[in-house]
């Protein structure tokens, strides 16, 4: 579990990607989220948030949101939209609906940000993390998901 090898991902509980997100230098993550992998990594961490997704935090929250990674091989983003109703999460790579908030950041940022190895906030306020439309959602997205701590 030392080396960030993608094609192990599958077999890594939540802490253990954690721990590998954490442990691995931002160059590596970097290099393999501008390469061949970088769909592969986005689509497992993606599959994983309605498992993650903490109906019982969510309380009456009824929200799409678009995560918008940036840094792709040929420049552009890469959108999913994550779909919070009645009480549950759905993912679909590709947005169908208006957004209630629409976050863009990195790969980099975007995977410390869901293994829990970063502050949001501080991402926002230095402009690493941009957000449009609901800000109070926002901020409340870390209660919405067991976020690891590795």
């Amino acid at each position: 579990m030392t080396d960030f090898d993608p094609a192990t991902f599958s077999s890594y509980g939540p802490k253990e990607f954690a721990k590998l997100v954490k442990s691995t230098p931002d160059k590596k993550i970097a290099e393999v989220m501008s390469g061949d992998l970088r769909g592969k990594v986005l689509d497992e961490v993606f599959s994983r948030m309605p498992s993650l997704f903490r109906a019982e935090k969510a309380g009456s929250t009824n929200a799409v949101l678009h995560w918008n990674i940036t840094g792709r091989p040929d420049g552009g983003s890469d959108t999913y939209e994550v779909v919070i109703e009645n009480g549950t999460c759905t993912v679909n790579s590709t947005p169908e609906r208006e957004p209630k908030l629409s976050l863009t950041l990195g790969p980099v940022e975007f995977l410390k940000i869901v293994a829990g190895a970063a502050n949001p906030a501080m991402m926002f306020m230095t402009g690493k993390l941009k957000a449009k439309g609901d800000l109070g959602l926002a901020a409340n997205i870390p209660n919405l998901f067991d976020i690891p701590k590795g």
